[in-house]
């Protein structure tokens, strides 16, 4: 009998899963949204050979240039091409914006998980905390957190999680609340195994689609938020090839060189669509409601 209880639900996760990823390959606006994130990936990859120019290299004999054969988007104010630092631009957005979701969704998704399984006291006081975190806004706390930490890669991935974990535990929370209560989340707690065991073994795969999907839009708002911070000053330093530092540099020329401000612009509204689109379609293709799911 126990082995059967415990083939069951991996029987019916395994059958979930599939059909879960069946139905994201009928939906339109999601592969459409990956595509995009897809073509942002591989442009940083190889934005090395796509241009011969240095990124950071100062020439000041080729400042403010427009849009020629040699710099197809012009070049900013100390010389650089614009077109090369926005292609190097998308690695800085998604290699920091990459690794600070992952550990705000994975931080979110184990303390959700914890709460919804263990309820009582820890579940309520857990509940005032993010209620506290949360009644302060998002940029305000990042800069806060930035201001006292000062700035840096991971400096700012510490400061987007610290931000952006409550938000992801109330949502986690409220889908684990609805597997809790399965007969095999029962039977797994009578058969005595640990806390993190039943995380791990049966509410994880049952919950991976609206983690997923949190993903997806999360790292939409993290790479806004990002982008934010270098534009205010708080985020990359000078000279780093990123997208909201190059608005913030060209800004003042935008009249004499409009491609160094718009290009950077462009690539971060195009990458945020893709993300977007992604979140919107797994969400709509798996039967995800983010609302409910965070209720």
């Amino acid at each position: 009998m126990t082995t059967l209880d415990t083939a069951a639900p991996t029987t019916v996760r395994g059958a979930r899963t599939a059909r879960a990823w069946r139905t994201l390959s009928t939906s339109r606006t999601a592969l459409i949204g990956l595509a995009i994130v897809a073509v942002h990936v591989v442009i940083a990859l190889l934005a090395p050979l796509l241009t011969s120019y240095d990124p950071i290299a100062n020439d000041a004999n080729h400042a403010l240039l427009g849009s020629s054969w040699s710099h197809w988007a012009g070049t900013d104010q100390y010389g650089r091409d614009v077109l090369a630092r926005v292609l190097y631009g998308g690695r800085y957005a998604l290699g920091v914006s990459l690794a600070a979701t992952l550990l705000t969704v994975a931080l979110g998704t184990v303390i959700g998980c914890a709460a919804a399984l263990r309820g009582g006291w820890f579940d309520d006081v857990l509940g005032r905390i993010l209620d506290a975190v949360l009644s302060v806004p998002s940029i305000l706390a990042l800069l806060v957190v930035v201001t006292a930490l000062g700035t840096g890669p991971a400096v700012i991935v510490l400061a987007v999680a610290i931000t952006y974990v409550p938000q992801v535990v109330r949502v986690v929370r409220g889908a684990a609340l609805a597997v809790v209560p399965a007969d095999y989340v029962t039977a797994a707690r009578a058969r005595g195994e640990s806390t993190w065991s039943i995380l791990r073994r049966e509410i994880l795969p049952n919950i991976t689609d609206v983690v997923c999907v949190e993903f997806a839009m999360r790292a939409s708002w993290v790479v806004l938020l990002i982008s934010s911070l270098s534009f205010l000053g708080f985020g990359a330093d000078p000279p780093t090839p990123d997208w909201g530092l190059m608005v913030a540099e060209n800004r003042t020329a935008i009249t004499v060189v409009p491609m160094a401000s718009i290009a950077p612009i462009i690539a971060l509204a195009t990458l945020v669509v893709g993300l977007n689109l992604a979140a919107d379609g797994l969400s709509k293709a798996w039967g995800v409601d983010r609302i409910r799911e965070g209720s």
